[in-house]
């Protein structure tokens, strides 16, 4: 699985026309998400453990998680209309989060169909790993990057929306722990790769300097992406 996702990452990176110095690849800072998609690959092999820990938790029947798992993408945006200083441009910052979630979602999706596992409440055969995890870890991922420099508490509160999601879909019944943890793993590093490696980095219909612009505001009332075009 590993294997696939960087191969997956590297024809992204080649698309880059732009060469430039890049820092050394952090290992360090991928230890957390291979260790949480190693745990529940385990975990999903050793089903006993699953079944106890699910035992442990309340049962709800909320659809709250199916819209929570978008905010912390949602967060990214407000925090470019409040104009807290971000890493990259809206565009930029679209651009790289659509890839993370791409990316995400193959190997999640490729996965779900493989292993096959059976969800708690006797639904299909696609448990493993959650794909409502893996998508708001990559938007708390993305939000992270973008504002780790500028506002630390913003950048952190997009994994405590995304462990949320995962604790509200295993006491909905709908994943395991296991599912729940790779998912997280799985959305961390799908977005770190694509932070680090930057593909597409030189493609800037949006520029500037250029005749189109795209750019967040508001006005006092109103909130939005802004698309300018100058003739």
């Amino acid at each position: 699985m590993f294997v696939l996702l960087f191969l997956l990452a590297v024809p992204l990176r080649a698309q880059d026309s732009v060469r430039h110095e890049r820092e050394p690849f952090p290992y360090v800072q991928q230890i957390i998400p291979v260790a949480l998609i190693a745990t529940g690959s385990v975990l999903a092999a050793e089903k006993t453990v699953n079944q106890r820990f699910n035992s442990w938790l309340p049962n709800t029947r909320t659809s709250v998680d199916d819209y929570l798992q978008l905010v912390p993408m949602a967060g990214m945006y407000v925090a470019d209309i409040a104009g807290v200083k971000s890493k990259n441009s809206a565009w930029d910052q679209t651009k790289y989060l659509a890839m993370s979630q791409l990316l995400c979602g193959v190997v999640v999706q490729t996965l779900k169909y493989t292993v096959g596992e059976q969800r708690p409440n006797n639904g299909a055969h696609n448990s493993f790993p959650s794909g409502h995890t893996s998508v708001a870890f990559v938007g708390a991922t993305a939000l992270y990057h973008e504002f780790k420099e500028s506002n630390r508490w913003i950048a952190y509160s997009g994994f405590a929306v995304a462990a949320t999601v995962g604790v509200l879909r295993m006491t909905n019944e709908r994943h395991w722990l296991s599912d729940v943890l790779a998912g997280a793993g799985i959305g961390i590093l799908t977005t770190n790769l694509v932070y680090y490696f930057e593909p597409l980095k030189s493609w800037q219909p949006f520029s500037k300097s250029g005749k189109t612009s795209l750019a967040p505001y508001y006005d006092g009332e109103n909130a939005g992406l802004m698309f300018a075009v100058r003739f």
